[in-house]
């Protein structure tokens, strides 16, 4: 167990029971990385259900986030969203062909150069995108409810030294890391 004044969790019996019956490996990651695991599956279930109220795809809040966060015009190139959002070039043509068709955003040629196609916002879309991130942070404002202001922050902090190999570009990722 973690804390001694903590109530055991699932991942507690997980961890005892691979104690028990692999007793020659250290499962010590297992307390952490099972709690990580679990809980990004409960905060995608969370986020699905923040965005279908209003009525968006986690994918597409993706696109228009990204959209949305390259402030005004609200516009970038089909080779900026897929950095932006991790999928492939195939991926994005069709994210954007269906959004496009719901009318959430827009395509056109750039008027610097014709060659280059922009994907920008529409009204709809911005005003989907601003209404679903503000309902999100209330959903998890919500679940951090029970961590104190100096918690919070050693979480952030602890997640970030975790996630900054996955995040570094691949020629400075540690030697034999799996991202």
């Amino acid at each position: 167990m973690d804390r001694p004044d903590a109530a055991p969790d699932e991942v507690d019996r997980i961890v005892d029971a691979w104690e028990a019956e692999r007793p020659d490996l250290d499962v010590e990651p297992l307390r952490i990385f099972s709690r990580v695991h679990r809980l990004a599956r409960h905060l995608d279930r969370a986020r699905r259900r923040a965005f279908e109220a209003h009525d968006l795809e986690l994918w597409e809040f993706d696109v228009l986030s990204a959209l949305r966060r390259a402030g005004a015009p609200y516009e970038l190139t089909p080779g900026r969203l897929i950095a932006e959002t991790l999928v492939s070039s195939g991926t994005m043509t069709n994210r954007i062909d269906r959004m496009s068709a719901r009318r959430l955003v827009a395509r056109r040629s750039s008027d610097d150069d014709r060659r280059i196609v922009l994907v920008s916002l529409t009204s709809d879309g911005k005003e989907r995108v601003d209404a679903a991130m503000a309902g999100l942070l209330d959903r998890e404002r919500a679940l951090l409810a029970g961590l104190s202001a100096g918690e919070r922050d050693s979480l952030a902090e602890m997640l970030r030294a975790v996630l900054r190999p996955f995040d570094a570009p691949a020629a400075t990722r540690p030697e034999g890391h799996p991202s």
